[in-house]
């Protein structure tokens, strides 16, 4: 049980099916978890993750959903509920990173970073609401080292993030005492595809003198996971110390 602190526990990972949301994943399926991770386009790399979920003996699905929509996640969180019978931990980590001159962002840029960002999480928390209350589990939302720190070029991200924050510890409260929510904010991040000139700019910024990686944040959010319960409205920023 040391190992699998999770185990007998049920998971949905929002954008779950590559990236830093994959990472999540598969690390809440090694401590126990079954889970489910929901997708928009990326139909193979939800197969694909999917299959790695269970070939680590946990139950797997992958669920189609649009977290912009309300009739869309209230269709997934019921599909993830219905097939585990359950649901202890929901991870809001579906988001868009866009770059955009201040003085040219268009309403249409701003909008799409926030109905994915902010209502995204918003929408999932409030239709797994019922069964994490039931179960006393879990919200992590995954906000971002530029939702504390503005970015010039990143505006609408950054005030997105910096909303998830709040509606982290607003949620914090609302849902207590069944349910406890908590952030993991990352700092810079290196992908497959990140720009190696970007890439040595930021680790040699970063106190650590590394960037991070995605273990660091799948590590991150097993600490909200399988940690104390009582834990609840923090954020956790998973940097290096970049943001010091």
């Amino acid at each position: 049980m040391a190992h699998e602190p999770l185990l007998g526990k049920s998971a949905l990972v929002t954008g779950g099916a590559r990236r830093v949301g994959r990472g999540i994943a598969l690390a809440l399926a090694e401590a126990g978890a079954d889970v489910a991770i929901s997708y928009r386009t990326s139909l193979d790399d939800a197969a694909q993750t999917a299959s790695e979920i269970e070939g680590l003996g946990r139950k797997a699905l992958a669920v189609e959903c649009d977290v912009r929509s309300e009739a869309s996640v209230r269709a997934a969180i019921a599909a993830a509920a219905d097939y585990f019978g359950r649901l202890d931990l929901v991870v809001n980590n579906a988001a868009v990173f866009q770059s955009a001159p201040l003085d040219s962002l268009t309403l249409d840029q701003w909008d799409a970073v926030f109905e994915t960002n902010t209502r995204g999480p918003f929408l999932v928390a409030r239709e797994a609401l019922a069964h994490l209350r039931a179960t006393e589990g879990r919200i992590i939302n995954i906000g971002s080292l530029g939702g504390m720190k503005a970015w010039a070029t990143h505006a609408h991200y950054c005030a997105s993030k910096a909303a998830v924050h709040m509606l982290t510890q607003a949620m914090a409260k609302a849902f207590a005492p069944q349910v406890s929510v908590n952030c993991v904010a990352p700092g810079w991040i290196e992908l497959e595809e990140s720009d190696s000139w970007q890439a040595a700019h930021f680790a040699l910024k970063t106190p650590m003198q590394r960037n991070g990686n995605i273990e660091d944040v799948a590590q991150a959010v097993l600490f909200f996971a399988a940690g104390p319960h009582f834990i609840t409205g923090q954020i956790m920023t998973v940097d290096g110390g970049l943001g010091l």
